[in-house]
């Protein structure tokens, strides 16, 4: 597997603009997470790991304990789910994760960044299954043996784990991310990690060229652009 993780990472916040993508974004991933399993992140594995996301992407303590007071209130917005899938250019393919409270609205705006790109969607489960949803942990280190013998004894079904450049990185299932990051924690103690995250790693890669590689930035440019997109997945190399 490698460290296809790195084909996509989060875009820096350069402008102001951006800035409040990301945070818009992340309140509404913090909203999500304390509506579904509680406001108290002692209590919810789910919203105490994307607390700590959102605190390394550096996202206000403002805005999170706006989007967990405004979780324990009564009524809100219903946010759901929406996964889309495509063709882009060169043969890659393309996963699209949204939070939407107008689904209507969402696979329209989806589907037109597609159709202007001249890329094709696809139907649900059409190329998800090229992808490996995992959680990925990034650690410095040098013991990839201690790593796994750690994993082992918690029972995690780790997928891959390498160590490159002194540090320790580790894939597995997306289900075992919590059970993962507590086994390291407790073999290695309060070690910081550089990457902790759920991603869908492409299992292969599509080399593109110059001018699909600039098809394939256009897209994925106009979907982040849009309120209800949360992550675009692609297996371009």
């Amino acid at each position: 597997m490698g460290r296809a993780y790195q084909n996509r990472k989060l875009a820096m916040a350069k402008t102001s603009d951006m800035k409040a993508r990301v945070y818009s974004r992340y309140a509404r991933e913090l909203y999500v997470a304390a509506k579904a399993g509680g406001a108290d992140p002692t209590g919810n594995l789910a919203l105490r790991g994307l607390i700590e996301r959102a605190k390394k992407n550096q996202v206000p303590a403002h805005v999170i304990d706006k989007a967990l007071d405004k979780a324990r209130g009564v009524g809100g917005e219903d946010f759901a789910s929406a996964r889309y899938e495509g063709f882009g250019p060169g043969g890659c393919v393309v996963i699209v994760d949204c939070l939407t409270d107008n689904p209507n609205r969402t696979f329209g705006d989806v589907r037109q960044c597609f159709t202007k790109t001249k890329c094709k969607l696809g139907s649900p489960g059409s190329v998800s299954h090229l992808f490996d949803h995992s959680a990925i942990l990034v650690f410095a280190g040098n013991d990839e043996e201690a790593a796994l013998e750690a994993l082992m004894v918690a029972d995690v079904d780790v997928t891959d784990i390498e160590c490159d450049d002194g540090k320790v990185t580790v894939f597995a299932p997306h289900s075992q991310y919590f059970k993962a990051k507590q086994a390291l924690l407790d073999a290695f103690g309060e070690i910081e990690f550089e990457v902790d995250d759920i991603q869908f790693v492409p299992q292969t890669s599509a080399t593109l060229n110059e001018e699909e590689q600039r098809v394939l930035d256009n897209l994925v440019g106009m979907l982040e652009y849009l309120e209800d997109v949360q992550n675009v997945y692609h297996n371009a190399g």
